[in-house]
């Protein structure tokens, strides 16, 4: 490839609208073009790098067992109504209608749609089977941002297992597991195992892989010593035993005038941690208490996942005072007849304080087992930094990620819901048991690049580059020095190097700078005082070192950089 003649239009400054490094990068580097919020054309160098990812990601789906397939971005209404996921999904699904009138959507992901390809499995003896695709996304994100991490439209390499029991799913999910590590590892992005929220999924549970990146959208919970590692939407920590002593015979009503906030009530001797903080929210249209420690935060995520709502809202005032009689501040559970659910960190708790559902009243002396209703005790506070780790005690650390891969145990909800059902061995029709496993492909490239770049430009791992090296004449005009140039380049390409020459009328700053804005990683430069001297340089974009060497030695040393 002749750098003349290929679409690379780099920019000199950052553009304005770029949120992440990534963004601003891809952007710069002239791989991407945004067409509009979410939407996002690749460019010859990206194409050249998506394909690259592809390539591992497809080696490694080989290894194990998967085979490719292709299924429709389009999907009719009807599989997706069969699994309840039509209503689920809410407005992030794109939805529209033929000329018919019958209800489609684009495809947001393809469990249904898979599972009912496999309903012309017939028997035990066909599994397991493993089927993947690369296919286009859609989701109706609200806010995309960060360039290639949050779109509306992106590739996903979304893997499906097919087994005929749990321990065949365990199986899979394992065999999915290490192969989504070797990716990662080949890829060059530092991922780590988390465990996860199944969300609108389902299923009994999933791992994330997430890429620490101070502007990942999720916060991972880590423990140092032992490995723990989840998003925080999963993760636990161990909470130190209460000893609340004998408490009072009943709740004590008290005045509290102005009283707001849990740091508002301290000053009537009320510990946060003694304190039941009563949150009201709207759970498919059922208002539902919902309750904390005082000093503990609540992740909605926990919260949708231990009801199973679709739904989840806060409730207005207006609706806390016709439902409550008081507004937040002074709301309590103690004799109501809502739905309460409570955190684990409440059971048994005593002498506790809580609203008194009258404004500026408190209530003191609460018992909870005794004096609240709890509908359904869960895991619902949101894990903080130095709290101790659920398995060896030690303080957890919490930081900000990418999630660039998510595998899922579905069980065989899909499987009852779309009529998926095979001979067992002892002659009964049963379910299969599926799992889910998704790599987002233009995510993972934002990924390398939040992962790998400097003040430069991008520093792309040698496995992922567009091109490996970059042969710049130093000056074009210069009818030796582009000759020497110009054989270099064609040594290499037969040699079955990924190459590009760049043989524009360009200053050397400027090609320069262009190869390390893209991220080549090795550099040939071709200038008239070296090859006075019979020499050539060759640069590595990771260490910045320059090697100076015989111009008959270039090809056979940069072809050992480049590898196999």
């Amino acid at each position: 490839m002749r750098w003349s003649q290929m679409f690379a239009p780099t920019l000199r400054d950052d553009p304005a609208e770029a949120d992440a490094p990534s963004h601003r990068l891809l952007l710069r580097a002239g791989y991407v073009r945004q067409l509009t919020a979410g939407h996002y054309s690749l460019l010859p160098l990206a194409v050249r790098v998506r394909a690259k990812i592809i390539e591992i990601v497809r080696q490694e789906m080989a290894a194990i067992g998967a085979q490719e397939m292709l299924l429709p971005a389009l999907h009719p209404a009807e599989p997706w109504k069969r699994s309840g996921r039509w209503e689920l999904m809410g407005q992030e699904m794109f939805r529209l209608q033929d000329r018919r009138g019958a209800d489609h959507a684009l495809g947001m992901t393809h469990e249904e749609i898979f599972a009912t390809v496999a309903r012309e499995l017939n028997s035990y003896r066909q599994l397991p089977q493993q089927w993947y695709q690369f296919q286009t996304k859609f989701r109706d994100e609200p806010r995309p941002k960060g360039g290639l991490m949050r779109t509306r439209e992106f590739t996903m390499k979304d893997a499906y297992s097919f087994d005929i029991d749990r321990p065949g799913l365990d199986a899979s999910f394992e065999a999915y597991h290490g192969a989504y590590t070797r990716i990662f590892e080949r890829l060059g992005i530092p991922a780590l195992p988390c465990d996860a929220s199944s969300g609108t999924m389902g299923g009994s549970g999933s791992t994330e892989f997430m890429c620490p990146s101070d502007v990942g959208e999720d916060v991972v919970v880590h423990c140092p010593a032992c490995g723990y590692a989840a998003n925080i939407e999963r993760a636990t920590s161990v909470l130190p035993a209460a000893s609340d002593g004998p408490g009072l015979p009943s709740p004590e009503r008290f005045d509290t005038p102005g009283v707001r906030t849990i740091e508002d009530l301290l000053a009537y001797d009320a510990p946060a941690d003694r304190q039941i903080k009563t949150l009201v929210y709207i759970l498919d249209s059922t208002l539902t208490l919902v309750l904390l420690r005082g000093d503990h935060p609540l992740n909605e995520q926990k919260l949708m996942d231990a009801t199973g709502a679709a739904e989840v809202r806060a409730a207005d005032p207006a609706e806390i005072r016709d439902a409550l009689g008081a507004l937040p501040g002074s709301l309590g559970a103690v004799g109501v007849s809502l739905p309460v659910l409570a955190d684990h960190a409440l059971r048994d708790r005593r002498a506790m304080f809580t609203g008194a559902n009258t404004d500026d009243v408190h209530l003191r002396g609460v018992d909870v087992g005794r004096d609240i209703d709890v509908g359904l005790w869960a895991d619902l506070r949101e894990v903080e930094a130095g709290q101790p780790c659920v398995r060896c005690g030690e303080p957890l650390e919490t930081r900000r990620a990418i999630e660039v891969g998510h595998i899922f145990k579905l069980g065989d909800r899909y499987a009852r819901a779309l009529g998926v059902e095979v001979l067992a061995q002892d002659g009964r029709r049963v379910p299969v048991i599926m799992g889910s496993y998704g790599i987002g492909i233009e995510r993972a490239m934002a990924a390398i690049v939040e992962t790998h770049h400097d003040d430069r430009g991008i520093v792309w791992p040698l496995p992922v580059a567009p091109f490996q090296v970059a042969v710049v004449a130093a000056q074009s005009d210069d009818a030796d020095v582009a000759k020497a140039a110009e054989d270099i380049y064609t040594a290499l390409s037969s040699a079955g190097v990924e190459v590009v020459i760049d043989d524009r009328p360009e200053r050397a700053g400027v090609k320069f700078r262009d190869t390390e804005l893209t991220g080549i990683p090795f550099r040939v430069t071709v200038g008239r005082r070296g090859l006075a001297e019979g020499v050539a340089e060759v640069t590595s974009r990771v260490t910045g070192e320059t090697e100076k060497m015989p111009l008959d030695a270039v090809v056979p040393h940069v072809r050992s950089l480049a590898g196999p």
